[in-house]
């Protein structure tokens, strides 16, 4: 008979809490490795300076515990709950913004969240609540993937509903005129995340889902990794470059996960990460 393992509220809170200050404060290897990369590839000299600029931000940021960027973002969450674990002490999804409320009070990170996105626009205070993803999964852990999602990226981020005749060559032109489109707005280089089938509501997800594959790992799928690869090439054709300068240099990565989706349906959607804040952490208890 499998055994229960308990999880208390407060191990989770602390856990968010400090995985929040420290995405904030220090850019993940992976990110740093592909700006490494990308300053040897960038012929612009404006779009070098840019690149290089980003890269001492980065530095400064972690010797000296501040964030990456004044916009320290909506903090989203996604979470895999062992079918095994029994959390105690409380709700779930109350740990996460007892811990997203206490780090971003100690840590003096930028509050954004707003109530009432129509009506009532006032500050939350504590930057909470998140955006909380939850899958029961097998085991007796529990896995915690969290953003700090900037709103200028995802501002620019798009959906469509595509007809199954638009197909690939119809998926490729979205992401290309979703990319054009946000120009400088997303703080280019960008991470490209996109989601195709499933539905309305979960091709959305699945965008954002692919942007926690670190930048300049493969697809596992090869279809999605030659597809991830052509788009890659003709976003870095288009001659934004760093910030909207101008270079070589538009995206980081392009990063593709997919559903089955009815015969009559093709949904697609882009979610843009800024290159120069890509924070998250993926965290176990």
């Amino acid at each position: 008979m499998q055994r229960i393992r308990e999880v208390s509220v407060e191990t989770i809170s602390q856990m968010v809490c400090d995985t929040c200050l420290e995405m904030n404060y220090v850019a993940g290897e992976d990110i740093r490795h592909a700006y490494d990369i990308a300053l040897e590839r960038e012929v612009s000299p404006l779009g070098r300076q840019v690149l290089e600029q980003i890269i001492e931000n980065v530095s400064v940021a972690a010797e000296d515990r501040v964030p990456m960027c004044q916009d320290t973002g909506t903090v989203v969450v996604f979470a895999e709950v062992g079918q095994d674990v029994h959390i105690t002490g409380g709700a779930f999804e109350d740990a996460v913004n007892q811990g997203v409320s206490e780090a971003y009070s100690v840590g003096y990170l930028r509050k954004s969240m707003v109530t009432k996105p129509f009506t009532d626009r006032t500050n939350t205070r504590d930057n909470t609540p998140a955006i909380i993803h939850t899958r029961l999964v097998p085991g007796d852990s529990i896995q915690l993937s969290i953003f700090a999602k900037g709103g200028g990226a995802e501002n620019m981020s798009r959906q469509a509903m595509l007809t199954p005749a638009d197909g690939r060559d119809g998926i490729r032109q979205f992401v290309l005129e979703t990319v054009q489109i946000a120009g400088p707005n997303a703080c280019p280089p960008v991470i490209v995340g996109i989601g195709i089938g499933g539905t309305f509501d979960s091709v959305g997800r699945l965008a954002k889902h692919a942007l926690l594959r670190e930048v300049g790992s493969e697809n596992p799928d090869p279809d999605s990794q030659a597809f991830e690869a052509e788009i890659l090439a003709e976003i870095n054709r288009l001659g934004i470059g760093p910030h909207g300068f101008g270079g070589r240099i538009t995206a980081l990565g392009v990063h593709i996960e997919w559903l089955p989706c009815h015969i009559a349906s093709l949904p697609v959607a882009v979610n843009l990460q800024c290159g120069p804040a890509a924070r998250h952490r993926s965290v176990r208890i």
